[in-house]
């Protein structure tokens, strides 16, 4: 069924009565072309690309829980590609022109709202860091504006310009970036990769990995084992866990990720805002809870929970920022595990085992990539070569020294 409003009109007569699940809830076969290891928003658009791109069908994306309960349901739903390197920023720019098509590429409302990022700078070096950053996107094609204290101040009025400290004196504008609901995101895909033919096969955890003879030939899992001749790992913070069923140790730590969100309250503010004197980000979401976030967890973790001392940090940079955030009431807050990779960039690559292919390292950026991911992921699979814009995501990049340091903190991946 395709949904317009058409179809919401005829369901209307009907007494909404007539509507189907978006997709089915497929049991495994015993063999497939490809098969997908994680139901989140990177393997469900992998998926879906490999179909609708390559016409590959015979595929199977299985997930250890429900659809949407990993990463892809645990995020603050940012956008944007705003990036400096050339390694990330005509990935990250193809990303966001795929949101600028994706409801009507896949029929789903996702709710993409190009509401603008707004990264601030409170000291003349931060200015040059972002006037650097902004002239690197214009050469490459991206929208970038350098605004001055005025120009923030008539945007967002009620945030802290005198902080003493800190004070707030322009910011770096990306006016295509903004936010996506997350959870429309993986139903959508799943509902486009449903329509195509390929199964979403859930509560189906993988135990094992089959290879002979330096080939994978398929996967063990809590429903039986499942052939396949090829195998995608999407899996986010859970990658060091398959990789080493590969006998595989991946350059990737595993932190926890925080975010938080308010009381539902009137529009108040109606772009993204990132601190520049720490790191905290914020949006309003649709139902009107301020959404926020900061930095990840400082040990390594596979818990989807977090802890005080992050929170509290959090808090603080919300204070300083926006004082007047003090006045409302948390509703609640959430862990997702992220893939943190040794230079903050991601890998999207073939590993040293034939047919299994790897999709990992995202760290704070996994959410604003999905779709590219998929895209490129789908490329990679269906030709065994690597997309153009992906072709810097190498696994061997860390052994080579072409690594892709976006911030320029080194091999930290708590840093990045």
């Amino acid at each position: 069924m395709r949904y317009s409003i058409f179809s919401l009109a005829a369901q209307t007569l009907k007494g909404h009565r007539g509507w189907k699940p978006a997709w089915r809830d497929a049991a495994p076969k015993a063999e497939y072309d490809v098969l997908v290891i994680g139901g989140g928003g990177h393997g469900l658009a992998t998926a879906y690309y490999l179909a609708s791109q390559h016409g590959i069908t015979n595929v199977a994306v299985i997930e250890k829980g429900w659809i949407g309960s990993g990463n892809v349901g645990r995020n603050t739903t940012i956008i944007r590609s705003n990036y400096l390197l050339p390694g990330n920023t005509p990935f990250y720019e193809l990303s966001l022109k795929l949101w600028e098509g994706l409801e009507q590429d896949i029929n789903y409302n996702a709710m993409v709202s190009q509401r603008g990022v707004l990264n601030l700078y409170h000291s003349d070096a931060q200015r040059d860091a972002f006037a650097r950053r902004g002239n690197a996107m214009r050469l490459a094609g991206v929208d970038a504006d350098l605004l001055d204290r005025e120009q923030v101040r008539a945007m967002v009025p009620y945030l802290n310009f005198e902080n003493g400290r800190f004070p707030i004196q322009g910011g770096l504008l990306q006016k295509r970036g903004g936010s996506v609901r997350h959870d429309a995101v993986a139903w959508g895909y799943a509902r486009a990769a449903d329509q195509r033919g390929i199964d979403i096969v859930q509560n189906c955890e993988v135990t094992g990995l089959m290879i002979e003879n330096g080939r994978i030939t398929g996967v063990e899992t809590t429903r039986g084992a499942i052939k396949a001749k090829k195998v995608a790992l999407a899996v986010a913070g859970n990658s060091s866990r398959l990789a080493a069923m590969a006998g595989m140790r991946l350059p990737i730590e595993s932190h926890v990720l925080q975010a938080f969100v308010s009381e539902g309250l009137k529009p108040l503010i109606d772009t993204v805002v990132t601190y520049g004197a720490g790191h905290f980000y914020i949006s309003q979401s649709d139902k009107g809870g301020l959404v926020f976030g900061g930095d990840i967890d400082g040990y390594n973790s596979y818990a989807q929970r977090g802890n005080l001392p992050v929170i509290e940090d959090v808090m603080e940079s919300a204070m300083a920022l926006w004082p007047g955030l003090g006045r409302v009431r948390m509703l609640r807050h959430w862990g997702g595990v992220m893939d943190m990779s040794m230079d903050g960039s991601p890998i999207i690559d073939h590993t040293p085992v034939e047919g299994l292919y790897l999709n990992a390292g995202w760290c704070y950026g996994g959410f604003k990539a999905t779709p590219a991911s998929g895209f490129c992921f789908a490329h990679l699979i269906a030709r065994d070569a690597p997309h153009e814009v992906a072709a810097a995501y190498r696994l061997d990049r860390f052994a080579t020294g072409r690594v892709i340091d976006e911030k320029g903190v080194g091999a930290q991946p708590n840093l990045h």
